[in-house]
């Protein structure tokens, strides 16, 4: 299909997604004009294969979302900590999830030694200090584990920057915000919990101890964050 074709058939399937929603619920796009309240931030990666709302299964403003290549979390990243401030301090979200996933271009530039060219190579230095922290691991594993693997470490170097950040902290201690650090495996679709965050440094907010799943529900399904190793999963509703 020619990219014309391609842009043109983007407006036109709009207009019959638009078309459906409104018809099978009329208060749907009345309803989400009037403002947000989403219960999760979500922290990805920009490729095309991992839209968050859709292998969710959730709706339109139920997630809010920041995006970049190799969802790398940089503490000196103005643009992701201005999201993480609105979300966390001004949206009150319950969750903040950080997601790598599987085939990630970003994983496979920075386990080479190759330069991407550009200010790329300067957005991945911190997948490579990863990489460098971790290369006795990384080297005894093979090609596909091994690109799996720093995906894994990648998103728990950014969970660390997270649990680092005093917006995040605040939320934490004051109301139990819950910090999430989880691998989406484009192969299967499915998203699986990798134990960090809120859940396994200890920190339970104000109450402490353990507490009941927290369920974030969507228009169609509903994500449930359970304590311990038994990780988040997805509830047709």
């Amino acid at each position: 299909m020619a990219a014309e074709d391609v842009y043109a058939y983007a407006l036109s399937s709009n207009q019959a997604w638009a078309g459906y929603k409104g018809h099978q619920n009329p208060d749907f796009f009345p309803k989400l004009a009037t403002g947000q309240s989403p219960e999760i931030l979500w922290i990805g990666c920009s490729d095309s294969r991992c839209p968050e709302t859709t292998i969710l299964g959730m709706q339109p403003g139920d997630v809010f979302v920041h995006r970049n290549i190799a969802n790398i979390v940089s503490p000196t990243d103005i643009n992701t900590s201005s999201v993480i401030e609105y979300a966390v301090a001004h949206l009150k979200v319950k969750h903040v999830v950080l997601c790598g996933h599987s085939s990630c271009g970003g994983a496979a530039a920075a386990l080479g030694d190759a330069r991407v060219g550009g200010v790329l190579d300067t957005w991945l230095t911190p997948l490579k200090a990863v990489r460098n922290a971790n290369r006795e691991e990384l080297a005894a594993l093979g090609d596909k584990a091994r690109s799996v693997r720093i995906a894994e470490l990648n998103v728990a170097a950014g969970v660390q920057v997270l649990m680092a950040n005093a917006v995040i902290q605040d939320a934490v201690a004051e109301r139990g915000l819950e910090v999430h650090g989880v691998f989406f495996d484009i192969g299967s679709g499915r998203v699986r919990d990798l134990g960090l965050g809120t859940g396994k440094a200890g920190l339970k907010g104000v109450n402490g101890g353990a507490s009941a799943p927290d369920v974030v529900r969507g228009k169609h399904a509903m994500l449930v964050f359970r304590n311990g190793s038994e990780g988040a999963a997805m509830q047709a509703r």
